[in-house]
């Protein structure tokens, strides 16, 4: 399950050094992992001696396939994604029927508190 990259993304320090993260991760991706985790930095298994038991892929679709329920892989299109992300437009009733439920909202809230014979608001009913 290789990660596409969309692009290198290189960092500048605080002394004006280029860091390119992406580079630094692959160089690094067999190296042991810090603790006692026993994985390098890509996430396979280590056994003994350092050497790989189980790679990262396998751990991954055993894991899925004991979990059922989790995101299956799906390949999302542009077209899909922008279907998604467009909002509905509402229709007239639409629109109007949410402006009334609106208003009677507030009518309700207005209409809590009434004016005693004092002039004190109290609740309805009191």
């Amino acid at each position: 399950m290789a990660v596409r990259q969309t692009g290198r993304k290189t960092y500048r320090t605080m002394q004006g050094k280029q860091i390119d993260m992406d580079m630094l991760r692959q160089r690094n991706e067999l190296t042991p992992a810090v603790g006692n985790a026993r994985v390098n930095a890509r996430g396979d298994e280590l056994g003994a001696g350092g050497k790989i038991s189980r790679k990262r892929e396998d751990i991954l679709r055993d894991y899925y396939a004991d979990n059922p329920a989790a995101a299956p892989d799906e390949v999302i299109t542009r077209e899909q994604r922008k279907a998604e992300e467009t909002p509905v437009p509402k229709t007239r009733a639409q629109k109007k029927a949410a402006q009334i439920a609106k208003e009677q909202e507030q009518a309700d809230a207005q209409d809590e508190w009434v004016e005693d014979e004092d002039g004190n608001f109290v609740k309805r009913g009191e």
